[in-house]
């Protein structure tokens, strides 16, 4: 292992398992490696399903809308 590696690996043991797991799922998808689909909450499925209807029904932000939204945050 690297030093570089090693390094990061010590970085992200001190973080919440799952920000730990999270990055470990990006790690292996960039050495190749397939990993399962992520599991959504009961919550975070809710909200999914919303979105997809707030979609179909045609409730999407506007240009400006998301100009706005950009500049807020500085981006």
């Amino acid at each position: 292992m690297t030093r570089l590696l090693d390094e990061a690996f010590s970085k992200v043991s001190v973080l919440p398992d799952s920000e730990q797991d999270e990055l470990a799922r990006a790690l292996l998808e960039l050495a190749g490696v397939d990993q399962p689909p992520i599991q959504l909450t009961e919550a975070e499925e809710a909200d999914l399903v919303e979105a997809e209807a707030e979609i179909a029904r045609g409730e999407l932000a506007s240009a400006d809308e998301v100009r706005a939204m950009w500049a807020k945050h500085g981006l």
